[in-house]
């Protein structure tokens, strides 16, 4: 290929070059004209569609169409923002499978109204919910050996810093746990090993990045004062779900990554200057990808090295820069990485960390074996291990893998998904001009944020498929008021080109998933009714007993059947039910709402939940089932009977 030829398609793989040219590599170093670089990237020619003019040609997802009787080959386990729950979406359907309650109330099952729920959630001394709202973020899942093992999936609450966990076999969250010392609980990524003892090669720490500084402890002192605030790093056992250890860093953190080698978790910084207003985030060149070494922390804790803030009793260790500069003792590596950058992956070999730059247009490469060289002094500067930084287009986000070599990432700015080749990065990076790591680009609708490949974040990236989340919708489906859903649009990435396949909506607003190969997962159908300690396991057992103002009720359903025809009790009596499912067909849910008294939940097949409340209005109440069962569904309910 002459040099003219390839000057031409580099040309067209990167796009409008005027417009890039004009925006510049620093015409985004402030946030000050971030609303017109926006109106301007999401503005189409006359004719323009959400694919390039080649993509549009091949564009057309019948070869993953699935029809009607027909299984998903993936899931797609998704974020919820400020919804505070977790979805569930088939690909490459894009049918919605589940909507799994965590931080929020949901009266389809029952969650935050159930006694059980309501446990893990955490209530006040009245019993009332401690917190009924929720920010979630990130969702990843627990490892065997750098890939997904079906055990645990994990989310994060950014608006009242809590971790939670959801149990795969039942996609249903089993705990959520409480940070202390820390706000703005965003980025989240569980460990792929464990780094100290070779024979464990399962998830064993989840690592918890927050985001924004606060006074510590936050009790009143340093109100005025920021330069005393400072963000901390949490990790938290896997199993127990209890918080295991902090570090103080510079810096506020973003997302979160580990290594496959189990000794590494890294979070990608922004306002490393820590600044508490937006003229002080934005004064220093650069910010950092911020690299922990899990071993040296650990070992500092074992031996002293730490203290507490406030009441916590969790150990905290100082992982500022000014106590990190011998390399040799360090326990943080502060990698140098272009302003305010956002999203660190990994990539699925091991070999690189990718930063993106969000203001600058690049995306920063890191080598992993030279962060360890780091540690072990063997390199100049933290600088030093970055390998690559290529110009891949404006506002990039969220990068994932294909697996031969190849990353995707998200571009905001642009309303671009590009497609870069690693390899080809690193050569550009060490002097080969006339390599071209950008490989193509498809335009998707619009603004996307979160990006993800299928496997990608596991050693067993496959190159199917990449979903485009995008946070503006405007003209792609039908008008229905000022909220807006949301497009998530799912590409072909097998081939040389990438190929749009579908668009589909989401209920506003998702955040980053992770997409996992429907083999992979496995779950169960019907439940186990001696897992559930207070099961009513005998229709012989159905009763009501009182202890003065208390009254259990103790009660059996079966199509189409409670097992009691009434309850009676007296008014400003307060009422526990608990109720035990022992129909055993698959997908043979009950309900249980009682009218006027704010009571809604549901049993599935051999479960046993209960709900307490107090008999506050006298009169007749029908309780009936509110989840259809069978042909004499409407038939099935009973009297609540409440006495003066």
């Amino acid at each position: 290929m002459s040099d003219d030829n390839q000057e031409i398609e580099n040309s067209e793989i990167l796009g409008d070059e005027s417009r890039r040219k004009f925006f510049g590599t620093t015409a985004v170093a402030t946030l000050a004209g971030a609303g017109l670089v926006m109106g301007l990237a999401s503005c189409k020619k006359d004719g323009e569609t959400a694919v390039t003019g080649k993509a549009l040609e091949a564009s057309g997802g019948g070869k993953f169409d699935v029809p009607p009787g027909k299984l998903d080959t993936y899931y797609t386990f998704s974020s919820a923002g400020h919804n505070g729950e977790v979805r569930i979406y088939g690909v490459p359907s894009g049918r919605t499978l589940k909507r799994i309650p965590v931080f929020n109330v949901d009266c389809l099952v029952g969650w935050g109204i159930t006694n059980e729920s309501k446990a893990i959630m955490g209530t006040n001394a009245d019993g009332s919910l401690k917190y009924m709202t929720g920010d979630t973020h990130h969702v990843h899942g627990s490892y065997t050996d750098g890939t997904y093992n079906s055990k645990y999936l994990w989310t994060n609450d950014k608006l009242n810093n809590r971790i939670a966990r959801i149990r795969m076999d039942r996609m249903e969250c089993d705990a959520i746990t409480d940070l202390p010392n820390v706000q703005g609980f965003h980025g989240i990524f569980p460990d792929k090993r464990d780094p100290v003892d070779a024979s464990i090669n399962y998830t064993t720490r989840v690592f918890c990045g927050a985001e924004f500084a606060s006074p510590q402890p936050n009790d009143g002192r340093d109100e005025l004062d920021h330069t005393k605030w400072y963000s901390l790093f949490t990790c938290v056992d896997a199993e127990s779900m209890q918080v295991r250890w902090q570090v103080r860093i510079n810096g506020n953190c973003d997302l979160v990554a580990t290594s496959y080698d189990g000794k590494l978790a890294a979070t990608n910084q922004y306002n490393t200057e820590n600044g508490a207003v937006l003229a002080d985030m934005m004064s220093a060149e650069r910010d950092a990808c911020v690299f922990f070494n899990i071993e040296r922390i650990e070992a500092a804790i074992k031996a002293g090295k730490s203290f507490t803030i406030g009441d916590s009793k969790v150990p905290v260790v100082d992982g500022t820069i000014d106590n990190n500069k011998d390399p040799k003792a360090a326990l943080v590596c502060y990698v140098p990485v272009p302003k305010n950058p956002h999203g660190v992956n990994i990539s699925p070999d091991g070999k690189y960390f990718v930063c993106a730059g969000k203001l600058s247009p690049t995306a920063t490469v890191i080598a992993t074996d030279l962060v360890h060289q780091w540690f072990a002094g063997e390199l100049k500067t933290q600088r030093d291990a970055v390998v690559a930084e290529p110009e891949i287009g404006l506002g990039p986000l969220h990068t994932g893998f294909d697996g031969k070599g190849n990353a995707f990432t998200t571009l905001f700015l642009d309303s671009q998904i590009v497609k870069w080749n690693v390899d080809k990065a690193i050569a550009q990076f060490k002097g080969d001009k006339k390599v071209q790591p950008v490989l193509d680009r498809i335009d998707v609708h619009y603004q996307p944020g979160h990006g993800y490949a299928s496997m990608g974040e596991t050693k067993e990236a496959d190159g199917m498929f990449f979903n485009s989340g995008n946070k503006f919708s405007k003209d792609r489906f039908l008008p229905v008021g000022p909220l807006h859903c949301e497009t998530e649009q799912l590409i072909d990435i097998t081939g040389d080109k990438m190929v749009l396949i579908h668009d589909h909506t989401a209920y506003p607003e998702p955040h980053d998933a992770i997409i996992v190969r429907a083999d992979v997962v496995k779950t169960k159908q019907v439940s186990d009714m001696n897992d559930f300690p207070n099961a009513v396991k005998a229709f012989t057992d159905n009763r009501i007993e009182r202890k003065g103002k208390k009254v259990m009720v103790y009660m059996t359903s079966q199509a189409p059947n409670f097992g009691l025809p009434e309850i009676k009790v007296k008014h400003g009596d307060d009422v526990t039910i608990t109720l035990t499912n022992h129909d055993k067909v698959e997908d043979l849910t009950h309900g249980f709402g009682i009218e006027n008294y704010n009571v809604n939940f549901i049993v599935n097949p051999q479960e046993t939940h209960s709900v307490s409340f107090k008999a506050n209005k006298v009169g007749v109440f029908w309780i009936y089932c509110t989840h259809f069962c069978h042909a004499l569904h409407l038939e099935m309910r009973i009297r609540f009977i409440v006495e003066k």
